[in-house]
């Protein structure tokens, strides 16, 4: 049974690939809207090792496709501007700390297995119609602003298999309730088994995209709210395992008006049920669905920095 105010309908085409292995199964591998519009390829080329900030900033500020390799901690502020067709992959323990990164109108962008932690603006920001980025096992800890905000008509994104923990603002999509004009028809994003350990709001709070795709995460003692759908956004939440989290997910937020969310086969424990109403547009790709009463154990043993070799 789909959850949807007054029996309005679901509007989901093409949910499952029949014979697809569960995504537990296949934790690196793309899935979502970054696989539309032409797909999410990163960089190419021989990686380059990067070990400071100077050498970090020249690298992904460059016009060149790259793939580059983050080792250690690299200590900056303020943030540095990754431009298209990069891959930046983190070397065991690497670690971000104080800065952040900024995809400013490029795209094809990879970033994986990172820590980032101590941000003064925000982690990883996504803006001014910046499209295909790909942003997966990294960990986000303790900084100033959001986690991962996508916004201004950016469009085609995933974030999947991150840790956000001991922070409180971890992903904001759509910044302004106020900017319908650049950002209805895009905002157009996937999160999935992504772990918000003990966070407390905005996992993710969404205006204008539809449909936002919400699938297999977990949901740990969010002291805020889980997913809010507001100013005409539509949201498809599924999938999730919601433990100790009081407000799962609801239409509108703040002065922000409400949008659609429709919600199915979640699980619940020690949570509340949630408010949902109203229809989402189809997603348009193909996902392996885990089962929701799994995602806990799927979730915890997958996500964050250094749970997988790149």
């Amino acid at each position: 049974m789909l959850t949807a105010a007054a029996g309005a309908a679901l509007l989901v085409a093409g949910a499952l690939t029949t014979g697809a292995p569960p995504a537990s199964a296949a934790p690196t591998g793309l899935v979502g809207w970054a696989t539309q519009n032409g797909g999410t390829t990163g960089g190419s080329g021989s990686p380059v090792t990067v070990t400071s900030a100077s050498a970090l900033t020249s690298a992904v500020g460059s016009s060149s496709a790259a793939v580059i390799r983050v080792s250690g901690t690299i200590s900056c502020s303020g943030m540095l501007r990754v431009r298209s067709n990069k891959t930046i992959l983190g070397n065991p323990g690497a670690t971000i700390s104080g800065c952040g990164f900024n995809i400013n109108g490029d795209r094809n962008v990879i970033i994986r297995n990172l820590t980032f932690r101590n941000w003064n603006d925000d982690a990883i920001n996504v803006q001014e119609s910046a499209t295909n980025i790909w942003i997966d096992h990294n960990s986000f800890t303790n900084g100033y602003d959001g986690a991962v905000d996508i916004k201004r008509g950016s469009d085609f994104v995933t974030v999947s298999w991150n840790r956000v923990y001991d922070h409180d603002k971890s992903m904001l999509l759509g910044h302004s309730d106020s900017n319908a004009s650049q950002d209805t028809g895009h905002l157009r994003v996937t999160y999935h088994h992504n772990w918000f350990d003990e966070s407390t709001q905005r996992h993710p709070r969404v205006r204008f995209g539809n449909p936002v795709h919400v699938f297999n995460n977990y949901y740990d003692s969010n002291g805020g709210y889980g997913v809010a759908s507001t100013e005409n956004a539509g949201v498809l939440v599924e999938g999730n395992y919601f433990e100790n989290v009081e407000d799962p997910y609801h239409l509108g937020e703040g002065d922000s008006g409400p949008g659609t969310l429709v919600a199915r086969n979640n699980h619940f424990v020690n949570s509340g049920s949630g408010q949902a109403g109203g229809s989402v547009r189809s997603i348009p790709y193909s996902y392996p669905l885990d089962p929701a009463s799994s995602v806990k154990s799927i979730v915890t043993a997958g996500a964050g920095a250094g749970r997988i070799s790149v």
